[in-house]
């Protein structure tokens, strides 16, 4: 791989790497708790580094607004075959990844608003989304019929997009348990014993 001026782009060292994981994760955190919009310098202080730090890896805010959206997308991904291998049946994988899927959902309602904006950098995001996401769940969804614990034939899109209905309204003003109505959705998916 090339950058712009001819020459080869090396790999990022290890270090460089964990450094850029801990400043996303600590983007992710203040996102959550204080909206996309939280100041810069709120970031770098729960990465305990400065803000020039961050500036280095993420120039603008669309950067690194881009960068926390694709690393956590990147995790859940990463996420579905693990569970398949460490829980004891598919579908106690469906479920726990499910509560993961949750979780990135309610997360990510602070940045629906700039992810529906006019700003061009954010339009790939919901295919990439869609593009890494959708052959996990359905590999989760296959295991679990493969398995005789539900019906096969389930879509991994209609899936994701009924969650994430569910999750819609959750934090609103009237709050409710959306991570409960999963599990009944969830649930609902189980063929009886």
């Amino acid at each position: 791989m090339s950058d712009s001026g001819g020459r080869v782009a090396r790999p990022k060292r290890a270090d460089a790497r964990r450094n850029e994981q801990t400043l996303l994760d600590a983007a992710a955190a203040i996102f959550v708790s204080s909206g996309v919009e939280a100041p810069i310098r709120d970031i770098a202080a729960e990465a305990g580094v400065g803000t020039a730090t961050i500036y280095r890896h993420f120039p603008t805010r669309a950067d690194l607004i881009v960068a926390v959206y694709r690393h956590q997308v990147e995790a859940l991904a990463e996420a579905g075959p693990a569970l398949l291998a460490s829980e004891q049946s598919p579908h106690a994988a469906l479920v726990r990844w499910m509560d993961l899927f949750v979780d990135f959902l309610v997360t990510k309602l602070g940045l629906a608003g700039v992810l529906q904006s006019d700003d061009p950098c954010f339009d790939p995001l919901h295919s990439y989304f869609l593009d890494r996401l959708g052959p996990v769940c359905t590999e989760l969804l296959a295991a679990a019929a493969g398995s005789g614990e539900i019906d096969p034939g389930q879509d991994a899109y209609e899936l994701m997009r009924g969650v994430g209905g569910l999750c819609a309204g959750a934090g609103a003003k009237i709050p409710y348990d959306a991570r409960r109505l999963v599990g009944l959705l969830i649930a609902g998916l189980r063929r009886p014993r």
